[in-house]
């Protein structure tokens, strides 16, 4: 199994250190390992519009934003990005500037020009993507295509070179090329192989001002795949850097939770040397967000060492339930539970602590040991003060709270009817829990873990990216049953959904209808605000269905793969629907879409009434 974590030693898993990532120089901005995690985001407005592409720029940098990327379409929009900097240069903002690149390489050349970052996608830089056309191709005539990728990629090389450009290969899961799926399909190893037939060109050339990114909407696919690039990048001698995140977020507690989820994940093993959160909201509002994020995993840096043993038994790559012993509907092939202190709220929880014994019992309920009865309903909590009554008890279910400092005096006492509630609190509870969970693994023992963390935030958006950021990689690899969220200033309906929103995202658990909504750029061609907000009001109680929306074709329709209806933007005002891949309506009017969607998703016979 490749090394994701490369140059670490055996204890990699459980303590915090970045990985080591050359310097980049972008403008005025250096990005590496040895530098903080840079904060940027994407304008949305139309690159031609000087004026409010200057205005919206500054409201980014002004909330923290180090860098600020611009859709460049075609040379028009390139060549434009020179007054949007020569404004902003005389405003006084020196932040480095990106331009975004599809389909177009003549655009790229040109923006190479006039600002310090060029994004180029490899599923459209020269290839066609998607157009599924063709569906093979020789050794030599895969070989013939790479030679075309080299004589259209060194000449932007040299023009980046000669203007001290540097460049972002960013390849998006939606939009593989036609070549790529031919070979490897819609699969991880296939996105990393387009990111590296790019790279190696770059080694070639000499070329080393280069930063990554490799991003997926699905979080289980995006981290997947960025651990396996960093893998390769590792066997093949390169270091560069890595921009991450998570394409199509969505917008509110979803786009929160998602991203900390996603990005959090990497972050928290040291991959990630600059983020931008994608949310379905004014671009500003991404920079505390992402700012929050990249601070709360950074102060992990130089803690106390963890020493864990890597049980050698989760694979990093490819997403496997580690087994459990099935107690109840908990552990086995149920999906992980959630554990509150109260039933608040619209989604209810597996399981429901109560400090004294309910009068009426509504849903499963624990109990401190010292006052549990038997009862069908009942399940008794073990905390160290009790643990030498764990054997007698004859519960099918115990409960028994732990953390991994006290692995040895746990696993003394406990038996095969014991759930384990794992809580930490290490600056680094991702290394403690997961030291605990490669400790079980490593000696076969297959109890149920559920995750327990507090949090004293006030603020359910900091609550949200800390949780997620937490406890999402436990639910992507599959190694925890369940979680169980305590933060005593919020109320309990906004943890519980939040510990709901942790397993939507880590997609091991759907509680409601799942949204799948780009951020929107100058590439958009409908109000994307407030059409997610339509939509959202119509299909929130489909609870069961994945809905894509997205404002243009670029990533459209490869980003929401595994969506079950989806809402591209296909035209100025005009909007294609989906099933599934399958585009089934053109260039409806926007102001009907929705209403066309709703009838597309009755006729499937998906929809039922709220």
């Amino acid at each position: 199994m490749k090394n994701y974590l490369p140059g670490r030693d055996s204890n990699a898993l459980f303590n915090y250190k970045r990985r080591t990532a050359h310097n980049v120089q972008i403008g005025n901005l250096t990005m590496g390992s040895s530098q903080p995690i840079r904060i940027q985001s994407m304008a949305n407005t139309n690159t031609n519009d000087t004026n409010g592409s200057v205005e919206q720029c500054i409201r980014i940098i002004k909330e923290g934003g180090e860098l600020v990327r611009f859709t460049a379409q075609g040379i028009k929009e390139a060549k434009n990005l020179q007054a949007i900097r020569a404004e902003l240069t005389r405003r006084g903002f020196r932040q480095p500037l990106v331009a975004d690149i599809h389909f177009n390489p003549k655009a790229a050349d040109e923006a190479a020009l006039h600002v310090e970052k060029v994004r180029i996608n490899p599923g459209n830089y020269v290839d066609s993507v998607h157009t599924q056309k063709r569906f093979s191709y020789t050794d030599e005539e895969y070989r013939q295509e790479i030679a075309k990728i080299r004589e259209r990629l060194v000449p932007f090389l040299n023009i980046c070179k000669e203007n001290k450009t540097a460049i972002r290969i960013g390849v998006n899961h939606g939009s593989l090329s036609d070549r790529i799926l031919s070979r490897y399909g819609d699969t991880q190893e296939g996105m990393v192989e387009s990111c590296m037939e790019f790279l190696r060109i770059c080694r070639e050339e000499d070329f080393t001002n280069v930063v990554i990114s490799i991003k997926a909407s699905n979080t289980v696919i995006m981290v997947e795949t960025v651990r396996l690039l960093v893998a390769t990048m590792a066997e093949e001698g390169m270091d560069f850097p890595l921009h991450i995140g998570v394409t199509e977020a969505g917008d509110g507690e979803d786009g929160r939770i998602k991203s900390a989820v996603g990005i959090g994940a990497l972050l928290c093993d040291g991959i990630g040397d600059t983020i931008r959160v994608s949310l379905s909201e004014d671009p500003e509002k991404e920079i505390p967000v992402a700012k929050a994020l990249a601070d709360y995993v950074s102060r992990r840096c130089g803690h106390s060492p963890i020493n864990g043993t890597d049980s050698g038994k989760v694979n990093p790559f490819a997403y496997s339930r580690r087994k459990s012993t099935k107690l109840g509907n908990i552990g086995g092939t149920n999906v992980p539970i959630v554990i509150a202190s109260s039933t608040e709220g619209a989604l209810k929880p597996d399981y429901v602590l109560a400090e004294t014994l309910p009068s009426h019992i509504v849903v499963p309920t624990i109990v401190d040991y010292a006052i549990w009865k038997e009862s069908a309903n009942l399940y008794p909590l073990f905390t160290s003060q009790n643990y030498n009554k764990i054997k007698s008890c004859k519960a099918n279910i115990k409960f028994v709270l732990t953390n991994y400092p006290s692995i040895e005096e746990t696993l003394a006492a406990a038996d095969n009817k014991c759930v384990f509630i794992v809580e930490s609190s290490h600056i680094n509870p991702v290394g403690e829990q997961r030291a605990f969970i490669h400790h079980l693994l490593s000696n076969d023992l297959g109890n149920p873990v559920v995750l327990k963390q507090n949090y004293n935030d006030s603020a359910k958006g900091d609550f949200q990216i800390k949780c997620g950021a937490d406890m999402g990689s436990f639910f992507i690899d599959g190694i925890a049953d369940g979680l169980w969220i305590e933060a005593k200033n919020l109320p309990t309906a906004d943890v519980t959904s939040g510990a709901f929103a942790i397993l939507q995202a880590s997609r091991c658990r759907m509680s409601k209808t799942e949204y799948i909504s780009c951020p929107s750029c100058g590439r958009t061609l409908y109000d994307m605000q407030s059409t997610i907000a339509q939509i959202k009001a119509k299909t929130g109680h489909l609870k069961n269905l994945k809905i894509g929306i997205m404002g243009c074709i670029v990533n459209g329709p490869g980003e929401m793969a595994d969506a079950d209806y989806g809402y591209v933007g296909s035209g100025v005002g005009k909007v294609n629907l989906y099933k599934g891949q399958e585009c089934i309506e053109k260039m409806i009017p926007a102001e009907e879409a929705v209403e066309k969607l709703i009838e597309l998703i009755k006729s499937n016979g998906d929809w039922h009434e709220a």
